[in-house]
């Protein structure tokens, strides 16, 4: 590794040579462990049992659930010797037993003394049910002068959106390094000690901007009088215990490399072909410290390799600056833990195993190709002065890193299904990119191999976006065509159309936009939007509402699902149901039948009647190959505030509910599918996910915890080999 470091920094601006093979003897053959655990009140159904050891080369572990009769069985250990212990709601922790694989075991476990000590376990998701908004009646907010709620705040609905997507954007809300003050004295009330938490670390600027959304003094009364009572000893509700298929499930999990890495999302292979880079090496994003983390689930080794830019890390800025004199962190004091000028964001596999980033590559000034008056196509439509992100590939194969400059900003990245591979990103508040990967392959011209089109509606209805166009917050002319414009965080390409969809998930209640490139872009793009059915549109019924798309994708028939991470939902939006698509009617509004909204399972927020979900679902994924095998085309949402993966079972609207139940903190952020064998059943097939947290030190154990890459995995019972 040391020698690998030596390569990167040496490496020239646009390619770098590194070293990712993680060579050396596969280890032998593992076995199983199997037994049963029992109480006083005799067998425990529906309780995990976890098998962890650090005798490999990464941190290693795997937990199932146990059947009815409280039998387990852990498949496939490697060679080592392991802690097993029991987790169950109702149960108190059981001490560790030491065991090698082979062995069968019998584990006691202790029912809990009391709600407290029974709740020391549940998701944060049933912590932060506890916190109570503002009443329904107490809306629209009046500023400081009238009720302390924001005035921008129209409804509680929108409340609880700043509540999910304002504080749960970078960790969960409701784990105990959240809600508990009991590190901090000298303060006159828990509203003091609030607001002084809240501007801690490298992220404290962020943390306190987000209170004053709500309205400053009205979110600090909220957050002080949760902890508030969660110390003088309130407990929600018990979570229910994994039943029917959901204790069939068996997760495995290898630390990553790098002891603060916040690992934003993981790839393991081509979404279009899940069969690509079988029983290969798993990629993460660091997105703190610039680093592509890999690990080797065969080896069970983790490495970590540098993210490099085309100019010299101090030309570029770092994404998470720091004043002078920031507050201190209680874990890290003034120490810098988080300097990323490469920022690389979410990466992608294609059909030859080569992962694609957005990540920077030079300082946010763009080159004249970009602006006004080049001759690049989509700069004489519409030129662009200023990109955050660009575009990175890493080729294993070759060992080697390619840098790709875009005039568009860019976050989230999708490979379409054409004939160009076309590579769609997300990122940009006023534009849809793309990169025609084959062209760039065959040419290595990084201009003319990209494109880009604003999100203009063709409001007028005549078919054809013309110039000049209504601009966003400008005045409206009928007979204009209008553009639109946001942050545009999610994307997918669709399969049946080709067309790309990006969920924008503010202003309130969010939006899906829809975009066209037709035959000759960007002259002939068109957009359209919709909006999901909210409490602010009068035509859908009160308790049918849901707000905030994030993530987004689609199935095999062309449907768009998109988890609404404000309100708890996942949400189908069928385009084919909508009677209007163009015009001047089409408002965003104007489809509420095309919206179908399944609520995800879970405790509401305290007071909180129409649906606000305490979850978080930061991002959402479709099932299109059956990867995991409840069948293809099943949407599945993470449980990012919930320890958990919930996957709808579209056909009956039935959740399942597959939580990981240590370490807790787990948010998971992207999914990923992927099938090893095919012939092999439920061995060769399976879902990848990720603790994606902002602070490690968030999860169970504190500092010093690792992220984690997860293998879901679904036998066909509790006992199967």
């Amino acid at each position: 590794m040391r020698r690998q470091a030596r390569l990167v920094s040496l490496a020239a601006a646009g390619t770098a040579l590194v070293t990712p093979l993680l060579a050396g003897p596969v280890p032998a053959g593992g076995d199983d462990l199997r037994g049963t655990v029992r109480s006083p009140a005799g067998a425990e159904a529906g309780v995990w049992v976890i098998a962890e050891t650090d005798d490999l080369d990464t941190g290693f572990r795997k937990i199932v659930v146990t059947d009815g009769e409280g039998r387990f069985l852990v498949p496939d250990l490697p060679d080592a010797s392991y802690r097993v212990w029991v987790r169950g709601y109702g149960l108190v922790d059981a001490d560790p037993v030491t065991a090698e694989p082979g062995q069968t075991l019998t584990l006691e476990a202790a029912p809990a003394g009391s709600p407290q000590e029974a709740a020391q376990v549940y998701p944060a998701n049933y912590w932060y049910s506890l916190l109570e908004p503002p009443a329904a009646d107490e809306f629209p907010g009046t500023g400081p002068a009238g009720n302390g709620i924001a005035r921008g705040l129209r409804s509680q609905a929108a409340w609880v959106d700043v509540a999910k997507q304002g504080c749960q954007l970078c960790h969960q809300m409701g784990n105990r390094f959240t809600f508990d003050l009991g590190h901090l004295d000298g303060f006159d009330s828990s509203a003091d000690a609030w607001a002084h938490r809240l501007t801690f670390g490298q992220r404290g600027r962020q943390m306190s901007g987000v209170l004053n959304r709500f309205g400053r003094e009205r979110g600090l009364a909220m957050f002080a009088d949760w902890s508030e009572r969660i110390a003088a000893g309130e407990t929600p509700e018990a979570p229910p215990r994994p039943r029917g298929v959901e204790r069939n499930l068996v997760l495995t999990m290898w630390d990553w490399a790098g002891g603060t890495s916040y690992v934003h999302d993981e790839v393991t292979t081509d979404k279009r072909d899940p069969t690509v880079n079988a029983d290969g090496l798993v990629y993460g994003v660091s997105i703190t410290t610039d680093k592509l983390v890999v690990t080797d689930i065969v080896r069970h080794r983790s490495i970590e390799l540098d993210v490099p830019l085309r100019e010299p890390r101090e030309m570029v800025p770092s994404m998470f600056p720091t004043a002078p004199g920031f507050e201190p962190s209680p874990y890290w004091g003034d120490e810098i833990i988080f300097d990323a000028p490469a920022n690389p964001h979410n990466p992608m596999m294609d059909a030859r195993g080569r992962v694609w980033l957005t990540s920077t590559v030079r300082r946010r000034e763009n080159p004249d190709w970009c602006r006004d008056g080049s001759d690049h196509p989509s700069a004489r439509y519409f030129p662009i002065d200023r990109s955050g992100r660009q575009i990175s590939v890493y080729d294993p194969a070759a060992e080697a890193w390619q840098l790709i400059d875009s005039c568009y900003g860019t976050h989230h990245l999708q490979f379409g299904e054409d004939e160009q591979d076309t590579l769609w990103f997300s990122g940009d508040p006023s534009v849809v990119g793309w990169l025609d990967t084959r062209l760039y392959d065959e040419t290595g011209d990084e201009q003319m191999s990209q494109g880009w089109c604003p999100t203009v509606v063709d409001t007028n209805g005549d078919g054809v976006i013309t110039r000049p166009w209504n601009e966003p917050g400008g005045g409206v002319d009928a007979g204009r065509d209008t553009r639109i414009a946001g942050f545009a965080y999610g994307i997918i390409a669709n399969p049946v159309d080709d067309t790309a969809w990006v969920a924008r998930t503010g202003p309130f209640p969010g939006r899906l936009v829809r975009l066209d490139r037709g035959d000759n872009p960007p002259e002939t793009c068109i957009a359209e939007v919709y909006e999901p059915p909210s409490v602010e549109n009068p035509a859908v019924d009160p308790g049918q509402t849901g707000h905030a798309p994030r993530g987004v994708d689609v199935d095999r028939t062309g449907v768009i699902w998109t988890a609404l991470s404000g309100s708890g939902h996942m949400a189908s939006f069928d385009r084919r149901k909508c009677g209007v698509l163009n015009g001047p009617a089409a408002t965003g509004r104007h489809c509420p039948e095309g919206w179908t909204l399944y609520p995800t399972p879970g405790p509401q927020m305290k007071g909180v009647t129409d649906p606000g979900s305490a979850d978080y679902h930061y991002y959402n994924w479709v099932d299109q190959f059956d990867t995991l095998g409840l069948g293809p085309n099943v949407p599945i949402a993470p449980g990012s505030g919930s320890d958990s993966l919930l996957a709808l079972l579209p056909d009956t609207g039935e959740w399942v509910v597959l939580r990981v139940p240590y370490p807790l903190g787990f948010f998971a952020r992207g999914l990923d599918g992927r099938i090893d064998d095919p012939d092999a059943g439920w061995k060769g097939r399976g879902l990848w996910a990720n603790y994606g947290s902002n602070l490690n030190w968030h999860i169970e154990g504190g500092p010093g915890r690792r992220s984690a890459i997860i293998h879901f995995q679904l036998r066909p019972d509790p006992l199967a080999e």
